[in-house]
């Protein structure tokens, strides 16, 4: 079997599988796509054991920066009017996402704005500012889990890919 033929059939099995659990039985503890975002960030961050940990760590990284994007938006402490507030605030937050690229763990600077993407966009688009909850209602939290699992299914499929002989 090719390498792409093993990998397209390790993909669309795992994934039938992820998608099944995260639609099913994991049903508001996990996001879907959330999950595809980081398998593909495995992927293109190496596909390795490496890729794994900048995957994994830079997503959290950014979904929480991102929670401290939301919960700053929403308490507006600096009093700036109209969209200013929101500017400022992102601003600053995505500076310290791109700044700790030197660091080997969060060297991947897409992982990091995957997270922070995927947790801002979920928050706004579910109307879910919740960023303090201890709880999976968090979108921080969600989008974390949903990171740790999608980066591990990433891992499975690469050595589901070379069992089939990829």
């Amino acid at each position: 079997m090719s390498k792409l033929t093993a990998l397209s059939v390790s993909i669309a099995v795992l994934g039938g599988v992820w998608a099944f659990l995260a639609l099913g039985p994991l049903t508001g503890k996990v996001l879907v796509w959330a999950g595809f975002i980081a398998w593909g960030c495995y992927f293109h961050t190496g596909g390795d054991t490496a890729a794994l940990k900048k995957t994994i760590a830079g997503m959290i990284y950014g979904a929480i920066l991102a929670g401290v994007a939301l919960k700053l938006v929403g308490l507006n402490p600096l009093g700036l009017a109209g969209a200013a507030g929101p500017a400022v605030y992102i601003a600053v937050t995505v500076f310290f996402l791109v700044i700790v690229a030197g660091q080997s763990l969060l060297s991947v600077v897409p992982a990091n704005v995957y997270g922070y993407a995927a947790t801002a966009g979920y928050a706004l688009l579910a109307n879910n500012m919740n960023v303090a909850a201890m709880d999976l209602t968090n979108p921080v939290l969600l989008v974390s889990l949903s990171a740790i699992l999608g980066a591990i299914f990433g891992m499975l499929s690469g050595k589901l890919s070379a069992a089939l002989g990829g």
